[in-house]
């Protein structure tokens, strides 16, 4: 077998073989085939694209070619939840502890942010003595003990798909449907969870910028799952805006908190039950969609859901007393407020601007080696449709330096105001199963 023949198979629309395709992830992945051969290849990928049977056998050697992790030491059925990233979503800090207080174990891996703030491990390390490193019997301890744990990403998870990803940036060929699905699924299916429920972000602030590509994605992304034996769920939700009011780490660990007391923003309280509950009936504790989303509310209102968040952050070294006094997590010298300059409703919010406006704050990395400052953000004060008056304040801006200037004039780009009344974004688009 040679790759020249591959390439060129490809090149004329022609279907891999499963040997073919184990044949080139395992010789990329141990060097024997170099990068220009397998820069040729996704090229001819990103025009040929890959039928579905490649594409779950793409995912499933990449997921073999490191570490795999076996769950079967955790009881239940393992449900692992997946959002495709954006400006404000902090999804898994609400979803997972929501899931976990009725029976539903999360054994859940997370990456670090690079952009606009930190990744969800990041915003957990904004809790004092959060240990996001534990040995594989804490981790299956704490699931099994309070139905969930969160850990960093292994460093030899899924070395093909790290390997093929940064030779898809640097020659042009980023955005093929089938490599961004296999990318996310083969580290999905190397955690080794059950069932996956994903959360596939569109709009301005999200990877997906129409409502197309974002179908076109979670369906791939699902006929993975189900090829690979997984069952898996794409709910398609809104970042033309920023997600709730806060972006940052600890003022979005603060915003969770307030969710899961039943007191947070109404989208994303909404969008939060969704996954919840879509979770709950893959790991068959409730048997469907609606009576689990009624039992969630009750649990939020219960005050159920943060007693568990607090012994999951107890768990993993977290000081517990921060959830019940948010007020002490880490907080910013300075506050400053940006005001309306013209009177009448929110048309727009740019959500990927909003994003570099926390990032020039200092919440999240310009490149890997940047220390993120857990107590910047931004906390927004409307939302798209609502009305505002002249000099009103539309967002604050949590600095540790006064020099603000690049971000409040950011801010002031990114939010539109109409003089006529605009309609409310859905939240929800489509559900695909």
């Amino acid at each position: 077998m040679r790759m020249v023949d591959l390439i060129s198979k490809k090149r004329e629309g022609l279907s891999l073989t499963r040997d073919e395709i184990q044949y080139m992830i395992k010789g990329y992945t141990d060097g024997t085939i170099p990068d220009y051969q397998m820069s040729a290849w996704a090229m001819a990928v990103f025009f040929q694209g890959l039928d579905a049977n490649e594409t779950s056998q793409l995912t499933m050697e990449m997921a073999r070619s490191g570490d795999q992790v076996d769950l079967s030491g955790i009881k239940g059925i393992k449900v692992d939840k997946h959002s495709t990233g954006g400006v404000g979503d902090k999804t898994s800090l609400i979803v997972v502890p929501l899931v976990a207080s009725v029976g539903v174990p999360v054994a859940k891996m997370s990456g670090r942010g690079l952009g606009h703030t930190g990744g969800t491990v990041d915003k957990l390390e904004s809790i004092e003595g959060f240990k996001i490193e534990l040995t594989k019997e804490q981790f299956f301890n704490n699931v099994n003990d309070f139905k969930m744990a969160l850990v960093g990403q292994s460093g030899n998870l899924t070395p093909a798909d790290k390997k093929l990803y940064g030779l898809r940036d640097v020659t042009g060929t980023v955005n093929s449907m089938p490599l961004i699905a296999s990318s996310i699924m083969s580290k999905k299916i190397a955690s080794g969870a059950d069932a996956i429920v994903l959360d596939v972000k569109v709009g301005a602030g999200a990877f997906m910028k129409s409502l197309e590509d974002a179908k076109e994605l979670a369906k791939t992304m699902v006929s993975i799952g189900n090829h690979l034996n997984r069952k898996t769920i794409a709910v398609i939700t809104d970042m033309n805006q920023p997600l709730g009011f806060e972006i940052g780490n600890a003022n979005e660990v603060k915003e969770a908190i307030e969710v899961l007391k039943g007191k947070g923003e109404e989208r994303l309280t909404k969008v939060c039950l969704t996954l919840a509950s879509y979770m709950a009936v893959a790991g068959q504790v409730y048997p469907d969609f609606n009576t689990a989303y009624k039992q969630f509310e009750e649990v939020l209102k219960s005050g159920q859901a943060v007693e568990t968040f607090a012994k999951f952050v107890e768990a993993q070294g977290g000081d517990s007393e921060l959830v019940t006094q948010p007020e002490k997590l880490p907080q910013s010298k300075y506050h400053i407020n940006v005001i309306a300059e013209q009177a009448g409703y929110i048309q727009d919010i740019n959500a990927e601007s909003i994003g570099y406006a926390a990032m020039y704050l200092g919440a999240g990395r310009k490149t890997k080696e940047d220390q993120i400052d857990y107590a910047v953000g931004i906390t927004l004060k409307k939302k798209v449709a609502d009305e505002v008056s002249i000099g009103e304040v539309i967002a604050v801006i949590h600095s540790n330096n006064k020099e603000v200037q690049d971000s409040l004039d950011l801010i002031q780009q990114s939010v539109k105001i109409s003089a006529a009344k605009v309609e409310e974004l859905p939240i929800i688009y489509e559900v695909i199963e």
